[in-house]
C-alpha cells in the first residue's frame, strides 16, 4: 500500500488515526514509510516524534508544512507518551445536557418525562493550546500550513469539531482538513480559509470485520494559495467501482450528495457553485 502511495505521487500522509494502533503496528508502518522516502506525520515512538509536523517543497519551493491531529482513538496505550509509541492526540469530551429552555418546535420542555439530552462536546482545552502553539511554531518555517484531523460522528459536524477547526486557523493553518467518518462532511469558510469537515471515502473497498464498504461519495480538495492568500478552494467527488477502482464523477450525476453537501454547507454560511466537474467555494 505503501508503494501505490509513491506511484501515485503522495508527497506526505497524516497517520494519526483510529485504526493506526499498537506499538508494533506504527513502529512497522513508519519504518515502511521511512523506506520509500514518503514523509509522514501524527504518530511516533514518543510523543515529542508524533507532533513533529512535515514539511515538504513544492516545485516552485514554496515550504509546506502539515500537522495531523486524532480526536478519535483508543482510550488504552494508544496515545504517544514521553517514552511509549503512539499517535497525536487532541482529547474531545462529551457531556448531556437537559434543554432547560425550548430549542425546537418538536421538544416540548424539560418538565416532560423522557426529554432527550442535548449532547454538547467541546476539545480539551490543554490540548487545543498545544495545537496553537504548533500550528503556530509551524507558520514560522513554512508558506503554507496544513491542519489534518482525524473526528467525528456519523453525518454530524459537533462542536469540538468546529472548535479546532477555527483554533487551527486563527494559529495560522491556510486549510483544514479533516477525515474519519465514511461520509462527505459540509465545508466551511472561515477566516477566509476553507474547513473540509470530511473527505469521506476516496478508496475504501473493505471495512471493519471484513465487510464490505458501501459506495459512498468520497471528496478529492483542491486549494490553491498564492503570495500567502487562498485565491480559490474546490473539491471533486469521487466514488469507487467493484475493483476498488477510484473514479471522478460527474456532479449533475450526484444531485442527492451534492444537494446535502450544498445545504449543510450552507447552514454554516457557505455558498457553494458547481463549474464542470468541480464544486468551488471560494
Amino acid at each position: 500500500m505503501a508503494k501505490a502511495l509513491r506511484v501515485a505521487g503522495i508527497d506526505a500522509v497524516g497517520t494519526a488515526n483510529n485504526v493506526n494502533y499498537g506499538e508494533n503496528a506504527i513502529l512497522s508502518s513508519l519504518r515502511v514509510l521511512d523506506a520509500l522516502g514518503i514523509p509522514h506525520t501524527g504518530s511516533g515512538a514518543n510523543a515529542a516524534a508524533a507532533h513533529e509536523p512535515v514539511i515538504v517543497k513544492a516545485g516552485s519551493g514554496v515550504k509546506i508544512g502539515v500537522q495531523q491531529r486524532t480526536s478519535v482513538y483508543w482510550p488504552t496505550n494508544h496515545e504517544a507518551g514521553e517514552h511509549s509509541a503512539g499517535v497525536a492526540a487532541l482529547r474531545g469530551h462529551t457531556a448531556y445536557r437537559v434543554p432547560m429552555h425550548k430549542t425546537r418546535p418538536e421538544i416540548p420542555p424539560m418538565n416532560r418525562p423522557g426529554v432527550p439530552p442535548e449532547v454538547i462536546t467541546w476539545a480539551d482545552p490543554a490540548y487545543l493550546k498545544r495545537l496553537r502553539e504548533d500550528i503556530a511554531r509551524l507558520r514560522e518555517r513554512c508558506d503554507v500550513v496544513i491542519a489534518s484531523q482525524h473526528w467525528g460522528l456519523h453525518k454530524d459536524v459537533l462542536e469540538y469539531m468546529t472548535e479546532i477547526a477555527h483554533a487551527a486557523i486563527d494559529a495560522g493553518a491556510d486549510v483544514v482538513i479533516g477525515h474519519g467518518p465514511h461520509y462527505s462532511l459540509p465545508v466551511e469558510v472561515y477566516q477566509g480559509k476553507p474547513i473540509f469537515y470530511g473527505l469521506g471515502s476516496f478508496s475504501f473497498h473493505t471495512g471493519h470485520g471484513g465487510r464490505k464498504h458501501g459506495d459512498w461519495v468520497g471528496m478529492l480538495a483542491r486549494v490553491e494559495i498564492d503570495s500567502g492568500t487562498v485565491t480559490e478552494a474546490a473539491f471533486r467527488l469521487a466514488r469507487h467501482d467493484e475493483s476498488n477502482q477510484t473514479y471522478f464523477c460527474d456532479p449533475a450525476k450526484e444531485r442527492e450528495a451534492l444537494e446535502e453537501i450544498t445545504r449543510r454547507s450552507t447552514a454554516l454560511g457557505t455558498r457553494l457553485e458547481v463549474g464542470g466537474a468541480e464544486v468551488r467555494f471560494i
